[in-house]
């Protein structure tokens, strides 16, 4: 196939990875691949091309011209601006959600109504549109607060704090932009599951768990993600009723994809369930409308089953023919490489050493997310800047291996988490 992935980030970067994967018997690649806009580390491996991903005439008209077979949209920027609405339009396949139906992404109060309506499980929560209606949810619910922008945030919308102040000024900043929510408090361990969608039936892939704070021991702000791990070898001793994945289908996925599509907005693509397991059952914190970021590099590297095949299916209606998804009983551990700031206020233009030396660790794999070639130097363009991928046949040799490769990386300032995965290695 002729396959456009949208996006720049090391999400699409584990998505080409995974596509290029797929051979010939003479090891040619099955794919013809066209990032745009990509990376430094993408243009490496596959062609690029300069485009604004999030204008939907002109992803439609790149990819009528070029006879694309498939379009994946990574980031969610796209598919709220309507870009999958304008190929489906013309009779392009694509793997990513109409407008519509993306708003379970673009606005969490939509997300709740699906979720209400679908009788699934989650928090109870109050949209407030003045600070005053934010505040009085705010003491309703009493610590920790969560408060929540009601709009795309780039993963920093979401406070999560005892201290009332800091509830307050978070609910009073995004209040510029637009309505947000105040949430009641989860406590549990978090899964992150991805379910491939072609608007009837639903597909599992494998559960991660992500690391949203900065710093060691989930400290500091949240972020887009610092590192993520897979599979999850403590599922099986949460003493839940049920397997977890069949639990998430039967009670959540399905129901929500159901509802979708009796609204008449189909939901087509990757459904992103980040969920919480409590002690009353799994329930769901928020829905993504795409591959998770940076969930993505530990569950595709993983996956046996051709990607190509499954996204298709997706986009054409067709996974209800196809058998579940296999995967490797190995583990993989991302641990992301951020600029000096992040996620403040990230230093960028600065040079990066040692990525050839990092990949020559046993099996790593080095997905570039904020990077671009200046001259001869490799440079950081952002926040995250990298992610380390390393396999191993368990936790401990997959921590190992990419704690090794992060260590042999050279940008001034820049800072990662140490204990990505770590009490999943003790246990």
């Amino acid at each position: 196939m002729r396959i456009l992935v949208l996006g720049s980030g090391a999400r699409e970067h584990a998505i080409v990875t995974a596509l290029l994967r797929e051979r010939t018997d003479d090891g040619s690649p099955v794919h013809e691949i066209t990032a745009a806009p990509g990376n430094a580390g993408i243009a490496q491996d596959v062609a690029t091309v300069k485009l604004d991903a999030s204008n939907p005439s002109i992803v439609r008209d790149y990819a009528r011209d070029y006879e694309v077979d498939l379009v994946v949209i990574g980031p969610e920027a796209p598919l709220v601006a309507g870009v999958a609405d304008k190929l489906r339009a013309v009779g392009i396949p694509v793997f990513g959600p109409d407008r519509a139906a993306a708003q379970l992404e673009g606005s969490k109060a939509f997300a709740k109504r699906i979720m209400d309506a679908a009788n699934v499980p989650t928090g109870r929560a109050v949209r407030a549109t003045t600070i005053d209606e934010a505040v009085a949810a705010i003491d309703a619910f009493g610590a920790p607060y969560v408060v929540k922008a009601d709009g795309l945030a780039a993963g920093k919308g979401v406070a999560v704090t005892a201290d009332r102040r800091h509830a307050i000024d978070h609910a009073t900043y995004w209040l510029q932009y637009a309505p947000v929510l105040v949430e009641e408090f989860l406590e549990g361990p978090e899964v992150s599951l991805f379910l491939l969608s072609d608007g009837q039936v639903v597909v599992p892939l494998s559960p991660a768990q992500d690391f949203k704070r900065v710093g060691d021991g989930d400290t500091g702000p949240n972020t887009g993600g610092m590192g993520a791990y897979s599979p999850l070898p403590w599922l099986d001793q949460l003493g839940l009723d049920g397997d977890f994945v069949d639990t998430v289908i039967d009670t959540i996925a399905q129901p929500t994809i159901r509802q979708l599509a009796a609204e008449g907005t189909p939901f087509i693509g990757l459904l992103y369930c980040g969920l919480i397991v409590t002690r009353t059952g799994v329930k769901v914190i928020e829905f993504n409308a795409r591959f998770g970021d940076p969930e993505t590099q530990v569950v595709l590297p993983r996956l046996e089953t051709p990607l190509a095949a499954l996204l298709h299916a997706a986009a054409t209606g067709g996974l209800g023919r196809l058998p579940y998804p296999r995967f490797t009983t190995d583990t993989a551990v991302t641990v992301v490489l951020a600029s000096e700031g992040y996620p403040e206020e990230p230093a960028t233009g600065r040079t990066i050493f040692g990525l050839d030396e990092a990949a020559a660790v046993r099996g790593v794999t080095i997905a570039h997310a904020a990077t671009a070639r200046v001259d001869d130097r490799l440079v950081a363009t952002g926040g995250r800047v990298l992610s380390v991928v390393a396999t191993g046949a368990d936790v401990h040799e997959a921590r190992e291996r990419a704690y090794e490769a992060i260590g042999r990386i050279r940008l001034e300032g820049a800072h990662y988490r140490t204990d990505i995965a770590a009490a999943a290695d003790r246990s």
